[in-house]
């Protein structure tokens, strides 16, 4: 079983702070105190899980700082240049920003038991951090249009002028995509994109809105975007990309500045509860990374997502982390042309 796999390598691995078993771990119900959440979780599947959290960290107070991937390290990386922070818990879309820290030495490890189950790509093996839900990068077109069969296939003559793009400069999950895409493709993707006449919309709302206004045939988004979408009648469809979709994990870390480290421990194990993880997936439209859990909205399984997605390891971190502004700026140039 694959959950044993990663309890054999978690084994393996230096967990200073705690480990599964260890006597470390606090008991979720036992936390009393405050913490300080700095997230770019949607407000609404924050209003979800509160009740929750509620029940489950009756003595813990949540203090929640909400908003994108981009604002949240800007104000993260102000408060720590300044000398302090009063963050316990980063939660975002930033994957590259927790690879940065961890090399930084700025978390505090922790493995919680309740994400044993978790697939080995989606944990910090050294246990920094590790995902409590996954965003997906997937290939949408709208109805009654033949489907584009790869990012690949995005540069071919059909899709000239009709393809909306998210911007990696202001968007955190197009600049994972991004980042994904420049390793499989190569930088000449980019430009490759813009000769094809790509439309560069911003943010994900923006891609959404260029294909429901018919401004666009097909475009990359998420997939949580797209599945809510649709459930509310938006004309578009959901094609999943021969050379692999791009998962986002949405990692969660305990900053090793954190004043009350029990209750961060505490409420991380509450995020990876069953209970925790249906609330992401069912009013989140994200996979969660419990494999018990089904995925959103009757889409595929956690299990089927993995073998769907392209592959994502610390190598492809690392390049993020070292390689991050050149792939910023070659897109930039592609696309200023």
């Amino acid at each position: 079983m694959r959950w044993l796999l990663v309890l054999i390598l978690l084994a393996g691995c230096r967990i200073e702070t705690a480990s599964p078993g260890s006597s470390a771990t606090t008991s979720p119900t036992a936390a009393t105190g405050e913490v300080w959440v700095y997230t770019s979780v949607y407000r609404h599947v924050l209003d979800a899980l509160e009740p929750q959290l509620k029940e489950a960290l009756p003595g813990v107070t949540i203090h929640w700082f909400q908003a994108g991937s981009e604002k949240v390290a800007a104000k993260l990386e102000a408060e720590l240049a300044a000398g302090g922070t009063p963050c316990d818990v980063l939660i975002t879309s930033d994957p590259f920003l927790y690879q940065r820290f961890k090399v930084e030495k700025r978390w505090l490890r922790y493995v919680s038991p309740n994400g044993l189950r978790t697939p080995a790509r989606y944990v910090d093996l050294d246990g920094n951090y590790a995902a409590v839900r996954l965003s997906t990068m997937v290939l949408v077109h709208r109805a009654g249009v033949a489907p584009p069969t790869s990012f690949a296939s995005l540069t071919e003559p059909q899709w000239k002028g009709e393809v909306a793009l998210g911007d990696p400069l202001t968007s955190g999950t197009a600049f994972t995509w991004a980042v994904s895409m420049e390793k499989a493709l190569g930088a000449t993707y980019f430009a490759q994109l813009r000769a094809n006449e790509a439309r560069v919309a911003g943010g994900n709302a923006a891609v959404l809105q260029k294909l429901e206004g018919g401004e666009a045939k097909v475009g990359v988004l998420l997939l949580e975007n797209a599945l809510a979408a649709k459930a509310k009648g938006s004309p578009i469809e959901i094609a999943w990309p021969s050379d692999g979709a791009v998962v986002v994990p949405g990692y969660a870390g305990i900053l090793a500045t954190s004043q009350h480290p029990e209750v961060a421990r505490a409420l991380i194990d509450a995020l990876l509860s069953p209970k925790g993880q249906q609330v992401i997936a069912e009013l989140g439209d994200m996979h969660a990374v419990d494999p018990r859990v089904a995925g959103p909205r009757g889409s595929i399984s956690l299990d089927e997502l993995v073998q769907a997605s392209a592959p994502w390891d610390e190598a492809l971190l690392q390049r993020g982390l070292t390689d991050g502004a050149r792939v910023k700026s070659d897109f930039s140039k592609a696309f200023s042309r």
